[in-house]
């Protein structure tokens, strides 16, 4: 399993979620409004790297089938080829429990 976690801007976010919701077998996902600041040019002076847009943070474990398409799909939907189109990070999963029910593994998410 993997938990992909992605940071994109909030004015992306409808069009990403809604690609998500066409990946066949999405389990769900989980949405966060999140600040932060990112250095687009580690050149530049630390005043001129904070980035104010708001943002939010996609949070998504899947089976490793459809892992990359997961990845693929929000690539494509948050980009505009501009800084600043986000990060998506990819984790391995070692195991989930449903709560509920006690079920492990692939059968929780």
């Amino acid at each position: 399993m993997k938990e992909i976690k992605a940071v994109v801007p909030q004015f992306m976010g409808d069009k990403v979620i809604d690609s998500l919701r066409e990946v066949a077998h999405l389990p769900g996902i989980i949405v966060s409004l999140v600040n932060g600041f990112s250095r687009s040019d580690p050149s530049a002076e630390p005043a001129e790297r904070v980035e104010d847009a708001p943002m939010i943070k996609i949070e998504i474990v899947v089976p490793n089938e459809i892992a990359e398409t997961v990845v693929e799909t929000i690539s494509h939907a948050a980009h505009t080829g501009r800084p600043g189109d986000g990060k998506i990070f990819v984790y391995e999963v070692v195991e989930v429990i449903e709560i509920s029910t006690g079920e492990r593994g692939d059968a929780a998410i």
